[in-house]
């Protein structure tokens, strides 16, 4: 199901599919999407406390270890896009979410991205647990979205289907 967003998803902002992001088939390209959704994760991470002070000053990140994108209509030149965010999962150094990019005027689902993000210490490069304040917010987002459906996209793996 391509649902739309609901209510308690993470609103991460707005953006419009730019000029070079355009590749020769005339609409946007698959690069172009992984870059739109990571300014998107720069919105989830900013949600969770996560800032460039934050790093400057904890010496910590996240780092994405997974994706897997699937691209389900096509953006074109001009296009607004809405990004959104559901959590499914989270440990005291990991985060698993679900990206979906819609067409900000439209309204369609044009692809989703589901990710999973580590803590990392900027010093020593190993994961390190989310601070207790982090892990709170974190932990508080989650538990929002528990009663949300598990979107259609997440967990697939793949491969071609044989009959």
């Amino acid at each position: 199901m391509n649902r739309a967003s609901d209510p308690e998803d993470l609103d991460l902002g707005q953006q419009e599919v730019l000029p070079e992001w355009i590749d020769y088939n005339g609409h946007m390209n698959v690069a172009y999407y992984v870059l739109a959704f990571d300014h998107g994760v720069d919105a989830l991470m900013h949600q969770m406390g996560i800032t460039p002070d934050y790093l400057k000053h904890q010496k910590s990140s996240t780092f994405t270890l997974e994706m897997h994108i699937n691209y389900l209509q096509e953006l074109h030149l001009g296009d607004p896009l809405r990004l959104t965010c559901q959590l499914l999962d989270a440990d005291s150094k990991r985060v698993h979410y679900f990206l979906r990019m819609f067409h900000a005027s439209e309204g369609y689902l044009a692809a989703t991205s589901e990710q999973i993000m580590m803590h990392v210490s900027l010093e020593s490069r190993r994961s390190s647990p989310f601070p207790e304040a982090i892990y709170k917010t974190l932990s508080g987002m989650l538990d929002a979205h528990r009663a949300l459906p598990r979107p259609e996209q997440a967990g697939r793996i793949m491969g071609i289907k044989r009959r």
